[in-house]
């Protein structure tokens, strides 16, 4: 009787009474209000935390980003301000440079007022700022375009820092331009008292000529001084508005310190050319003056060879103790009999470009060329090369079980060099970057039979 009871209940209401749907509607309704206070006190998704009480989220969730708390997205507005302020002054410089090649240089060379030598003296290198600043603001104004389109409002996904490392290459050009300035006002200057027309040209497009602004000619060849001065101080305030956990991170601090570098490498140039001004200084750690050290050791390195700037990578540079064997029997004798000195080597390697839209590829294209520079440490501030680079191509490289420490370079028909590094991972590193270089590009590779064929590889004793 109970079961026929309880199956006619079944039939009725499917075996929920009122009270058990009661139950299961106050449970719902206590599952919606969890959910609810999970949903307004959920972590946030920049940087993980719960920063607000449940109350208050809920009654600031219409006003703040869904996932974000109030701090991140604070900023994200910040971060987001401080790229497009980045982008817009390019912009603006990018009018200023414009402006000094249509009003200025253009209308001086067709008058005839300069001649081409005396417009290249106060002008310098403003052509290859101009081009730099055009393909800088294009990938730039890219990034930002292709931003808004996938819907990233905050721009989160625009890295000015690896833009920014693509394009280091425009910092030898900026610091071509600042050496040459007190030269060039100088030069500007003395023409100006010199030639009457020059100053009335002058003179009357300051105060006639409205997309000047009213500004003088010397007040724009300014602009990229102040241009590369401003780019740290920009770039740290991107940082300064995006949390480590972003991919740019690391990059917008390596931009950072090599600006840095860059105008210090630029004050110390300027004191050794005898001028009193200098670019914004910045406080000097052990980091950055090593920076500013390869800095010089590169343009050494680039003067001796010869080769553009942006065909040209810099594959490995620092300190090696070299030393010059007198024979090819010091391997039985060991490395310690022979006699080491510090020397300071860089790897260069010149490429073919891939693109030209870009002065570094992500891609970079064939090997041309590899060289070995070698430097001696600083004396009376300056440094000198030891002896002509090293072609790689003319080169044999080798080791030897019985002194792993050092690597041997050989130049065929010339001299022999051993090297070697105080840590010996990096002697190794070192070894093996240097003969993969040598081995693309060494026409005796194509000698099957050839003595340094046989001199490498005898698996016994070299490898």
């Amino acid at each position: 009787a109970t079961r026929t009871k309880s199956a006619d209940v079944e039939r009725a209401d499917s075996g929920i009474g009122q009270m058990p749907a009661r139950k299961w509607r106050n449970r719902a309704s206590e599952t919606l209000s969890s959910l609810q206070a999970w949903e307004a006190h959920r972590p946030c998704t920049d940087c993980g935390e719960r920063d607000l009480p449940v109350e208050t989220d809920v009654q600031n969730c219409n006003q703040r980003r869904a996932d974000l708390c109030e701090k991140c997205c604070k900023r994200r507005t910040e971060r987001k301000e401080s790229v497009l302020e980045f982008v817009n002054t390019e912009a603006s410089y990018g009018e200023d440079l414009r402006i000094i090649k249509e009003e200025f240089y253009l209308p001086m060379q067709a008058a005839g007022l300069l001649s081409q030598e005396q417009l290249q003296g106060i002008f310098s290198n403003i052509q290859e700022l101009i081009d730099l600043n055009e393909n800088f603001l294009e990938i730039l104004q890219e990034e930002i375009d292709q931003a808004f389109d996938q819907g990233d409002d905050d721009l989160m996904t625009v890295c000015i820092g690896e833009i920014f490392l693509e394009f280091v290459n425009m910092l030898p050009a900026f610091q071509t331009y600042c050496l040459q300035q007190s030269s060039s006002v100088n030069m500007l200057n003395a023409l100006e008292k010199e030639k009457e027309l020059l100053r009335i040209f002058l003179n009357v497009s300051q105060n006639d000529n409205t997309a000047l602004r009213r500004m003088n000619l010397r007040s724009f060849l300014m602009a990229p001084l102040q241009r590369v001065t401003k780019y740290p101080l920009l770039l740290s305030r991107i940082i300064k508005a995006t949390t480590e956990y972003h991919p740019d991170h690391g990059s917008l601090r390596e931009a950072k310190s090599r600006i840095e570098s860059h105008l210090e490498h630029i004050n110390m140039k300027t004191k050794q050319e005898g001028n009193t001004w200098t670019l914004r200084s910045f406080r000097q750690d052990s980091k950055k003056k090593r920076e500013v050290i390869n800095i010089e050791m590169r343009e050494t390195a680039l003067k001796t060879v010869g080769w553009l700037r942006e065909e040209t990578r810099f594959v490995m540079e620092g300190s090696l103790q070299l030393a010059q064997p007198p024979d090819g029997q010091w391997v039985k004798k060991g490395s310690k009999t022979l006699k080491f000195q510090n020397m300071q080597v860089l790897l260069l390697v010149n490429m073919k470009r891939v693109s030209e839209s870009s002065l570094e590829s992500a891609e970079p294209g064939p090997v041309k060329d590899a060289v070995l520079v070698l430097i001696r440490d600083k004396n009376n501030g300056k440094f000198h090369l030891l002896r002509e680079p090293l072609r790689l191509s003319n080169c044999i490289v080798s080791t030897d079980p019985d002194c792993d420490d050092t690597f041997e370079l050989i130049e065929i028909r010339r001299e022999a060099f051993v090297f070697r590094d105080s840590d010996r991972a990096r002697t190794h590193h070192w070894f093996r970057q240097i003969r993969r270089y040598s081995r693309e590009l060494g026409s005796w590779k194509k000698r099957r039979n050839a003595l340094p064929n046989i001199m490498i590889s005898t698996p016994h004793t070299r490898p």
